[in-house]
């Protein structure tokens, strides 16, 4: 069912629990904005859509990014006021399992920086925030 983008940031604002409670909801809701399907719908299999996507760090290890589309894009979720600079820097360490997606966004609800990640160009950042 589509959202409006009143109601998005009506429900959004008021939300103040933590990143895990929060996340997977916020993204369907976008997926519901900009009228996209959800990981689910896209990729019932999660084998390329997913979240919870487990990338093997380039430091080594195992982790998970809270939401990818292999080759498309990652996406890191934390909680509000968070620092998103760090969670850029965890999504970098996925960023070569996640096939090397063209756009790295990380986002603290309140918050959603997005930055490309083109072969051989300069990396952009584009930030939505919500202003009350």
């Amino acid at each position: 069912m589509p959202i409006t983008p009143q109601e998005f940031v009506s429900k959004w604002k008021r939300v103040t629990s933590r990143e895990k409670q929060t996340y997977q909801e916020h993204f369907i809701d976008l997926c519901r904005l900009v009228d996209q399907q959800t990981p689910n719908e896209a990729d019932p299999t999660g084998a390329r859509y997913a979240f919870e996507m487990g990338a093997a760090k380039t430091s080594g290890g195992q982790g998970w990014a809270d939401v990818a589309k292999l080759g498309y894009f990652g996406w890191e979720y934390k909680a509000k006021d968070a620092d998103l600079d760090k969670a850029y820097e965890q999504l970098l360490r996925y960023r070569d399992a996640l096939n090397n997606p063209p756009l790295l966004i990380v986002s603290d609800i309140n918050n959603i920086v997005i930055r490309t990640n083109y072969t051989n160009l300069p990396t952009r950042t584009t930030q939505a925030q919500r202003d009350d």
